[in-house]
């Protein structure tokens, strides 16, 4: 069948390549001038808008709010040096630290519980250091939308969804990682489509492309350093760094040399040079907190003993473990306790109602032991004999002279395990008191040592291992880790090390030779904070949420619950008309997709039919003539000829629906990369988990808005995006109390100022 030709209509620039673009460059100076102009006014509006709505207020309500209380108090350990655990990585409390030291503060304040007064203490300054972050987070995603674009419209719009979220606003107003980890998060993004037009507009190996490159680096860098979510940022970027090495390799003006180039250079800003600068956090955050603290005990007892204050740090203790030593016993997994008693009996229906025991994770006198035979009342006399492998013993708890005992009784939470308690009196109880001492891997008559001999204590009776299940007890257990005893004796929790030792009898030796080096405590910080971080459970009574919950808006949580209340909830118009554009731009693109996908079949299609056709070199020469004439034409897709750039370096050029449609795209998979990995975390999770997300869905909204006005009149488009921003800056006004502090009475009650305002049940302000 033959192919038919359809004229194409008449275009009202038709005309010479030379006559389009001399019309272009008589008017391109002009219009790039006015562009330049509206762009910076914009910028400027953005900046002023959200400095004045972010620094508004930012030092009330002057009493400590919602994670202020862990933050603040982290900020302090650092201007103090003092050591402790948290279950991210250090950067951002370093920096919380550095600018309270840098403007005043002098780390004594408590941080104890949220609604605590500050008085006269200089907080202001750490708040300050984050709002600014925080507040800069919209002047990049200006400036990003509008490099994905060339539209101000698209960028003025998604700016405004994020400055006019007052959820976002509240998240970016108080001493939080929230707004760091946001910061460095849309920094990266801003870098990486940076990057992008450099390389398109041939700046490859410019100063300014290698600039953008080490930014983009550097940001991912202290995006991960903030929290481990950064991941995901990382993620998103090396998946469009990939895509662009694709593109650059299908080029065959290109040779496959600038290719390996690109490789070679964007492995060495964003793979290499991120490596380094996220060891060298860990490597400040360790100088600094040389000092011993509450956090020392979910550490080994090697990297203990490089903490000032500590009883291990240039300790002098027997080497030799032996018959009568006072010792603590801590178990060797990473982020192990201590091995803990106390007066407190286990609860009735939980086995024997005997003293507990627990593993704790801090220094406390409930953690001393004294090693015994395990059949003699008393310690042998005269030259001390040593511990060795194979050997009996009783443990008896110092405080409450109670025997460490198991038995034919389900522990209180493992029930496949034995129960393990503190049993008799005086250090009298019964042959159930009895343990085997193993040394793992270990031979016949080897001597324990304190700190390096990894042990088991293997029940005499009931033949199981002496082992901390890592579940943590309930309130009538104080929140500790579970001590069991299982029957698997090759439990890898079942391993303990002897950590202090205390012996008059015996020869002390220095053991600041066993001190680790940097790179063992590296990677055992990230160890031990992984494992805290996957063992984050809800306290009892604490309000979190479901994942389902956050795009909704549809449960949120208290930031300051006195009679200054604050309350964070996002901007319901915003969080919901978001959706409207999520579940819009999918179905745009699967449209495209589909329309595509047809167009690419038809083609192959006309293709056959032009070469089985005995007039195809006819039609051939007719599409050619056709295409001489559309190549010159803006309105239609060139072919064969391309324009002469008339256009000026650095104006701005049409924005293009398949270029939009593109930069959305990239934009939904970094809100998927941010959502959906939660829904296979088995952490706990909170509201404001959703917020990376919302910030690339709020940049999606302003784009696919963008898409779906080009169609429209500009004067149409225009008067749609003033309504739009009309809209957003009233809602914005309408629930900004909520961020900038509400008092009286709730919502719930109909004399409240609020009680219009409160749409959905689940909102409790």
């Amino acid at each position: 069948m033959a192919a038919s030709v359809v004229k194409t209509p008449k275009c009202p620039r038709r005309g010479s390549v030379k006559d389009v673009a001399q019309s272009a460059h008589r008017s391109g100076p002009t219009s790039s001038k006015e562009a330049n102009w509206n762009w910076w006014l914009l910028l400027a509006t953005v900046f002023l808008v959200t400095f004045a709505t972010r620094f508004y207020k930012v030092t009330e309500p002057d009493h400590i709010c919602w994670d202020e209380t862990h933050f603040g108090k982290m900020g302090s350990w650092y201007i103090n040096r003092t050591f402790f655990f948290d279950v991210h990585p250090p950067l951002g409390k370093m920096l919380i630290g550095l600018s309270g030291y840098l403007t005043g503060y002098n780390g004594t304040f408590p941080f104890e519980k949220p609604g605590d007064k500050y008085n006269e203490t200089r907080y202001q300054g750490m708040r300050y250091f984050c709002t600014t972050l925080g507040a800069l987070i919209m002047p990049m995603g200006f400036d990003t939308v509008y490099d994905l674009t060339r539209s101000h419209e698209a960028a003025l719009l998604a700016a405004a969804y994020l400055i006019f979220d007052v959820g976002l606003l509240t998240l970016n107003q108080y001493i939080l990682l929230d707004p760091i980890l946001l910061f460095f998060m849309m920094a990266s993004v801003w870098g990486m489509v940076k990057v992008s037009k450099s390389t398109a507009s041939g700046g490859s190996y410019g100063l300014r492309w290698w600039f953008w490159l080490f930014l983009t680096g550097t940001m991912l860098s202290c995006t991960i350093s903030v929290k481990f979510v950064g991941l995901f940022v990382v993620l998103l970027v090396g998946l469009h760094t990939a895509t662009e090495l694709w593109l650059i390799l299908g080029d065959l003006g290109q040779p496959i040399l600038e290719t390996v180039k690109q490789l070679a250079c964007r492995a060495i800003t964003l793979i290499v040079w991120p490596i380094l600068l996220y060891i060298l956090f860990f490597y400040i955050h360790l100088c600094v907190l040389n000092r011993s603290g509450n956090g020392d005990g979910f550490y080994s007892s090697a990297f203990q003993s490089r903490l000032i204050g500590n009883s291990l740090y240039n300790a002098s203790m027997p080497r030799d473990v032996a018959y009568g030593s006072l010792v603590t016993i801590k178990n060797h997994k990473t982020g192990g306790g201590y091995l803990h008693s106390h007066h407190h009996l286990y609860p009735k229906g939980l086995g024997a109602r005997q003293q507990q025991v627990t593993t704790y994770t801090h220094k406390d006198e409930n953690n001393r032991w004294l090693i015994r035979p395990h059949n003699k009342k008393g310690l042998p006399k005269g030259k001390p004999q040593i511990l060795r492998h194979g050997d009996l013993v009783r443990l008896t708890h110092m405080a409450t002279r109670r025997n460490l005992h198991s038995h034919n009784e389900p522990a209180p939470m493992t029930k496949k395990h034995l129960q393990v308690t503190g049993y008799g009196e005086l250090g009298v109880g019964d042959a159930n008191d009895a343990w085997r001492v193993l040394i793992v891997g270990g031979k016949v008559n080897e001597t324990v040592h304190t700190v390096t001999t990894r042990l088991k204590f293997i029940h005499l009776l009931q033949n199981c291992a002496l082992t901390s299940s890592g579940k943590q007890l309930p309130k009538w257990g104080f929140e500790q880790q579970e001590v069991s005893c299982n029957p698997n004796v090759r439990d890898k929790n079942s391993q303990w090390n002897v950590e202090d030792n205390e012996h008059k009898l015996m020869p002390s030796v220095s053991f600041s030779v066993y001190a680790p080096g940097f790179f063992a405590r590296f990677l055992e910080s990230h160890a031990v904070m992984l494992q805290g971080n996957a063992g984050l459970k809800p306290k009892e009574g604490e309000v979190t949420s479901r994942l389902w919950q956050w795009p909704i808006n549809y449960r949120s949580q208290f930031f300051s619950g006195s009679s200054y209340r604050i309350y964070l909830l996002g901007n319901p118009l915003i969080w919901w008309s978001n959706l409207v554009f999520l579940a819009l731009f999918v179905t745009v693109f699967l449209w495209n997709a589909v329309v595509q996908q047809r167009r690419a079949g038809f083609a192959r299609s006309t293709a056959q039919n032009q070469a089985q056709s005995p007039d195809s070199e006819t039609v051939a020469q007719g599409e050619e003539s056709e295409h001489s004439t559309m190549d010159i034409c803006s309105c239609c897709t060139p072919v064969k000829e391309k324009v002469p750039k008339a256009v000026p370096s650095g104006s701005p050029e049409a924005p293009n629906p398949a270029q939009s449609l593109r930069a959305a795209a990239w934009l939904f998979l970094g809100w998927m990369l941010h959502y959906l990995p939660f829904w296979a975390m088995g952490r706990v999770l909170y509201f404001h988990h959703y917020f990376p997300a919302l910030i690339f869905n709020s940049l999606l909204t302003g784009v696919m808005f963008n898409y779906i006005m080009r169609v429209l009149p500009k004067w149409i488009h225009h008067a749609i995006l003033g309504l739009v921003l009309s809209i957003l800056v009233y809602s914005f006004a309408a629930f900004s109390p909520l961020a900038y502090g509400m008092s009286g009475p709730l919502a719930n009650e109909p004399n409240s100022t609020m009680h219009n305002l409160k749409w959905l049940s689940t909102w409790e302000f």
